[in-house]
């Protein structure tokens, strides 16, 4: 049996995880989201074995999509790469602030936030760097 274990990605262009819903609705219709990454993940099949991509919104880790799958995507430059196949449900996460980096890291079950409860998933994400300070404090 496979290990499972998830990757961290910093969310660019959107400020948090209601931007990034509405965003990837409008572009891929309501089904599975993808990102495409220049690198192909090492550890393919343990992400697939039920990982998630939790994404990191301007210092905060606050959302969360599980990956589907891994699928080859040709660039105009002639290179391939890894596009990341997402459920379209955006989870959200415990707020937890990460320092910036480049691309993409894994990260270990134990190390993920818990999910928000559903009966707070509604509610509107906060302002980034109120959700920043709460989560350094252990508040979030």
């Amino acid at each position: 049996m496979t290990a499972t274990l998830h990757m961290m990605k910093l969310c660019v262009g959107a400020a948090n995880p209601e931007v990034l819903e509405r965003w990837q609705r409008d572009r891929f219709g309501g089904g599975p989201a993808e990102h495409v990454t220049r690198m192909w993940p090492k550890r393919a099949d343990e992400l697939l074995a039920g990982g998630s991509l939790f994404w990191v919104f301007k210092g905060t880790m606050l959302a969360r999509q599980r990956l589907l799958a891994l699928e080859e995507r040709p660039g105009v430059d002639g290179i391939t790469r890894c596009a990341l196949i997402l459920d379209p449900q955006v989870v959200r996460v415990s707020g937890v602030p990460r320092r910036a980096f480049q691309g993409w890291r894994y990260m270990q079950p134990a190390d993920a936030p818990p999910d928000v409860p559903a009966t707070r998933a509604a509610e509107t994400a906060l302002p980034a760097a109120l959700a920043r300070e709460l989560a350094q404090m252990g508040l979030l």
